[in-house]
């Protein structure tokens, strides 16, 4: 699924409590075992948010699955999913073109073989860190609309926080058909603005 089409929205000029949380770009789900489609494609637009954002000194949070070798998700132990993204492996690295740097945030989650999880703030610190920021408005895209991104998406706003939805930067996986637009139109029933790089007030120019 190519990056959806939107309303044009007004320019977003970002502020001092804004933070940018990538949702598990990970080399398995770009190219590896539970590549989504159309994956390659989105993760140089978002780091093209990473720059901006780190231009302007803003905070950068990185989600990540973290799990065991025998987590409860993989279809060996009964779950959907082939494994993927196992702690220290690889394919659980972020896709090095995202040029995360060392002060990005990291946030492990489905970390434990028995629980998994979706959502960036299920069982991690996340909205302890992002409150600890400062942070109000959240810039999310990342891997995959239908699932980790629209549980993330969802829970962000249950916690009050303003949502943008990067959409030049979320690719769904699409197991039914239009799952990815469906998941769309649930975040903005929430609340989600969707908004793409150009929508950003001064976003800096790239050539090449």
């Amino acid at each position: 699924m190519t990056a959806p089409a939107t309303k044009r929205t007004r320019p977003i000029a970002l502020e001092a409590s804004d933070a940018l949380v990538l949702v598990d770009v990970q080399r398995d789900f770009v190219s590896g075992t539970l590549a989504v489609p159309d994956a390659p494609a989105a993760v140089p637009i978002l780091a093209r948010y990473v720059r901006e954002f780190a231009r302007r000194g803003l905070p950068i949070i990185a989600t990540r699955d973290w799990h065991p070798s025998g987590h409860c998700s993989f279809r060996d132990r009964g779950g959907p999913w082939p494994p993927h993204c196992i702690a220290g492996t690889p394919g659980a690295a972020f896709d090095e073109r995202l040029s995360l740097g060392p002060d990005a945030i990291v946030i492990s989650k489905a970390v434990t073989e028995e629980r998994d999880a979706y959502s960036g703030f299920e069982g991690t610190e996340l909205d302890l860190r992002l409150r600890k920021l400062g942070a109000r408005r959240l810039f999310v895209g990342g891997l995959a609309t239908d699932y980790c991104v629209r549980a993330t998406v969802h829970d962000a706003r249950e916690r009050g926080y303003e949502v943008f939805l990067l959409v030049d930067g979320i690719r769904a996986v699409d197991v039914k058909p239009g799952d990815g637009e469906r998941a769309i139109a649930r975040m903005q029933d929430e609340g989600a603005v969707p908004i793409r790089f150009t929508d950003l007030v001064g976003a800096m120019a790239e050539h090449g």
